[in-house]
């Protein structure tokens, strides 16, 4: 590592520039502090400290024997910084991540990293038409994975497809995003109503169900539950109740689809109980769909292409695991989702060491075929249909997926790290 003096303000600036990259893209609170520490420790600030909130950094620093005082002035540091909630970039948390590895490694200058991390600031996004595609294909492979026939992906692919474009160029630039989640969800809802009715589509309860997959507020859950288990109390409730405002959007956006087309047909849809099409009930045709399906979201998360596979892999094994431990072991849906979440949990913990990725973006996509989404239409439709009984039975019922999903993670994320990696390996 470069052997010069560095000024603390410098060093304490790349550190935090580091952070607020990481949390704005989904990475957990714990990691953020990791390498924000990892960074300054490596360029002479044994004193630094940072406390990290799910939408701020507040960052102090005092200057040693190793590095110069601030602007030859100051001997200490402080600052504090705002961070917005903004899309996910999984493939910015993964940049950031080995570029903290290559300054621990001393192949990175404090000004190589500034120039590093200001390239990966500025990298774009994935391009609309591919963001389109993600939430096409993911709500058709969602539709198969949870019951719906060949047309019923087919209509859940051009809910998909339009839901893109609907919220990339109306929702996400000119609505807020309480009022942006609900008219998401009732924009879906009302077009697979429309296809529905048009012929497009069989089940319409599983059409809607892949339409509003691609919605699910997968990643504020996810790093909800991994803050808690980090003891990040506060966090970790903060990202948590945003999940729930999300699944409280989702419902309230389909309630008012039925709503209205009731309003205009003289009631609603009358839906039939929870069905599974022969067509796509097969293991292979529900691992083809899940890993289609995840790795779609791992688009709209913002992987690296070259991740994909691997993402997708790992959502089907884990979605083949629940189906065998519920059909074949007879367990029920909230056991079997608890190894099966522990399942994905191990497998993204593997695979992130050869890649030198955080297993939490690998998870993120992951753990998607396990969320119960098919639970949240059915506990609206219910409600939305004056069946309060049985729309808080199936609420409750997803509620302890939901449940489940949280011990597996914390069961999971427990295990030694020694485990999973060599020295260096990414965690």
């Amino acid at each position: 590592m470069d052997q010069q003096q560095h000024d603390l303000a410098q060093v304490m600036e790349v550190a935090t520039e580091a952070g607020h990259i990481l949390l704005e893209n989904g990475a957990e609170i714990s990691r953020v502090e990791d390498i924000m520490s990892r960074i300054a420790t490596c360029f002479g600030v044994d004193s630094g400290n940072f406390f990290v909130l799910s939408n701020g950094i507040f960052t102090t620093g005092r200057s040693s024997g190793k590095i110069s005082k601030a602007g030859g002035q100051a001997s200490t540091y402080a600052n504090v910084e705002f961070i917005p909630i903004r899309g996910i970039q999984l493939s910015k948390v993964r940049a950031v991540n080995q570029l903290s590895y290559d300054i621990a490694a001393g192949a990175c200058s404090l000004d190589q990293a500034r120039e590093r991390l200001r390239s990966i600031r500025l990298s774009p996004g994935k391009p609309a038409w591919e963001q389109m595609l993600g939430s096409g294909f993911g709500a058709a492979g969602f539709c198969a994975v949870f019951g719906g026939g060949y047309m019923d992906c087919a209509a859940a692919l051009v809910v998909g497809l339009l839901l893109s474009v609907w919220t990339v160029f109306v929702s996400g630039r000119y609505l807020s995003k309480i009022v942006g989640g609900i008219c998401n969800a009732l924009f879906a809802t009302l077009l697979c109503i429309l296809l529905w009715r048009l012929g497009l589509g069989e089940s319409l309860s599983n059409v809607i169900i892949g339409a509003i997959m691609p919605l699910i507020p997968g990643v504020p859950f996810v790093n909800g539950v991994r803050d808690l288990a980090n003891s990040d109390y506060l966090a970790g409730l903060t990202r948590l109740t945003d999940a729930m405002l999300g699944f409280f959007c989702i419902a309230m956006g389909v309630s008012f689809g039925f709503l209205l087309d009731g309003a205009l047909f003289g009631g609603v849809v009358d839906l039939p109980e929870v069905g599974v099409n022969p067509q796509t009930a097969g293991f292979l045709i529900q691992a083809i769909a899940a890993m289609v399906g995840t790795a779609a979201f791992a688009c709209l998360f913002g992987a690296d292409r070259s991740q994909y596979l691997g993402m997708g892999v790992i959502g089907a094994l884990g979605w083949v695991c629940y189906l065998l431990l519920v059909r074949y072991a007879g367990l029920t849906a909230p056991v079997a989702t608890v190894f099966s979440t522990i399942l994905v949990c191990l497998l993204s913990r593997m695979v992130a060491v050869p890649t030198r990725s955080p297993a939490q973006i690998f998870l993120l996509c992951g753990i998607f075929p396990l969320v119960p989404g098919a639970g949240v239409f059915w506990f609206t439709y219910h409600l939305s249909a004056g069946e309060q009984d049985l729309a808080g039975s199936i609420g409750f019922m997803a509620a302890k997926v939901a449940i489940a999903i949280v011990l597996g993670i914390i069961f999971a994320m427990e295990l030694p790290q020694r485990l999973f990696s060599r020295r260096n390996g990414a965690h």
